[in-house]
């Protein structure tokens, strides 16, 4: 791998604090462009400084060609972004050759979730009369309440979890710490799991001081919680994908469904920008019909009543309406006659 790129990588890592798994997409996503432009320049030292607007249309021609999807063709376009603009600074190239360059359009899709039906079948499924039953219980209890990220909850210890104020610290994305708090049901699940979580830990070698732990004693890892939540999840939906992100996505979508400010759901979920909120300001079409009917004036038929009041008025807001005027029957003259 070319020598800045993976002093790019020490960068965003160390300094930057980005995650692991961000890290290992970055990595990937410059490698594929260090063998392409190796290839183009017929050797492995290539000069960032001699990468132009031309060799990054020819990248982009060819990641097309390859068949990638637009979004994956964004986010690539988007760290080379990043590795060119960190090079500027460096003062290894004078130009950024992706500045004015538009990412391919994306089309917006929706983000799925799960009806509150639904959910709470869920809750139902996992055994409370076995340990494992306890985690899963308190793993979907916690994914659920909170909202938080897979790696999120990867990364919680039990001293992050106060019971008492019903909060939890969470350590997301660049390392940010923030608290989030978390309902009763979630806060049962977590006391009926910590019971039962030594005995748990002791099937390892050592306990790995994270606050879920697997059958064997071990951290969970993202292929077991993952595991964990499809398979309940399968068990009352047959939607796509059963992920614990469609669980943070039901999380973002009941809390604004039910009145929640954005603000506020954004400081839940740890987004650094409110226009990636608004992506959960949709509403189910059951919602819509509801709050048409409230609100819209002519949403409601309301049956005609016999009533004098209401026979000249309008049927759905007994609004009154003026009846059209009588023409004035002419008096006839006093003629003087008796």
């Amino acid at each position: 791998m070319h020598h800045h790129v993976e002093a790019f990588l020490a960068y965003v890592e160390r300094e930057r604090n980005y995650s692991g798994h961000t890290v290992a997409a970055y990595g990937r996503d410059l490698r594929m462009f260090d063998e392409f432009v190796s290839e183009l320049s017929g050797g492995p030292g290539w000069d960032p400084a001699a990468v132009d607007r031309g060799t990054i249309r020819l990248y982009l021609g060819a990641l097309l060609d390859r068949g990638y999807a637009r979004r994956t063709v964004a986010r690539r376009l988007a760290c080379l972004r990043s590795f060119f603009k960190y090079l500027r600074r460096q003062h290894i190239v004078t130009v950024v050759p992706l500045s004015g360059m538009p990412s391919p359009r994306l089309e917006r899709r929706l983000p799925r979730f799960l009806d509150e039906r639904t959910m709470e079948r869920l809750m139902e499924r996992p055994d409370a009369a076995t340990s494992e039953g306890c985690r899963d219980a308190a793993i979907l209890e916690v994914l659920y309440s909170t909202g938080i990220r897979l790696g999120e909850l990867l990364g919680l210890r039990a001293a992050d979890v106060d019971g008492e104020g019903e909060t939890m610290k969470v350590t997301g994305k660049g390392r940010k710490q923030r608290i989030v708090p978390y309902g009763r049901a979630a806060g049962r699940a977590l006391e009926m799991y910590l019971h039962v979580r030594g005995e748990l830990a002791m099937r390892g070698a050592a306990d790995p001081g994270t606050l879920f732990v697997s059958n064997r004693g071990k951290a969970m890892s993202p292929k077991g919680v993952n595991r964990i939540v499809a398979r309940y999840v399968g068990a009352v939906s047959d939607i796509d994908r059963k992920s614990p992100h469609l669980i943070r996505h039901t999380t973002a979508t009941h809390l604004l469904n039910r009145g929640a400010d954005l603000q506020a759901v954004r400081e839940l979920l740890g987004h650094v920008s409110l226009s990636t909120t608004q992506v959960y300001t949709h509403v189910s079409v059951e919602r819509l019909q509801r709050l048409y009917a409230q609100a819209h004036p002519r949403a409601v038929e309301e049956a005609p009543t016999s009533t004098k009041e209401n026979a000249y008025g309008d049927q759905v807001h007994r609004t009154p309406v003026p009846r059209k005027a009588r023409a004035a029957r002419p008096r006839p003259r006093n003629s003087g006659k008796t």
